[in-house]
């Protein structure tokens, strides 16, 4: 009975989950569709894609942090998330703060923001806070 009692609470309390994960990929969807687990799970689970897109043309930065989001609830939803970009010593490169507002049940969201990176070789993503809350 503690055990119910105890997984009841832990699922409404919702998921401010504030562990740094690696944002989903292309890749990471195409290995979940051939049996193996996909993290993240619960609300998180709504960004399904979250990547730099470097658009970068004759010499002339331009690099974009590129999102999509479904909203799996019942509810309509405001996303908000942290994240930064890391190159491969760990080092931060930059960092921010997205926000989706007003997802119907189902549907599905897109977006795009500027970044001040240089580069986008090397550079990993990491969402290191995420949040839904219904609106």
């Amino acid at each position: 009975m503690a055990v119910i009692v105890v997984a009841v609470l832990v699922f409404s309390l919702g998921d401010d989950d504030e562990s740094t994960t690696s944002v989903p990929t292309d890749a990471a969807t195409e290995k979940a569709s051939q049996g193996e687990k996909q993290e993240p799970q619960g609300e998180r689970a709504d960004l399904l894609r979250f990547q730099l897109d470097d658009r970068s043309t004759v010499g002339i930065t331009n690099i974009w942090a590129v999102w999509t989001i479904k909203n799996s609830s019942n509810k309509k939803s405001d996303y908000s998330w942290e994240w930064e970009a890391v190159d491969a010593s760990g080092t931060r490169l930059a960092n921010g703060t997205q926000w989706e507002t007003s997802v119907q049940p189902g549907q599905t969201a897109r977006g795009e923001y500027p970044t001040t990176l240089k580069t986008a070789k090397g550079v990993e993503l990491n969402v290191t806070s995420f949040n839904r809350t219904a609106s």
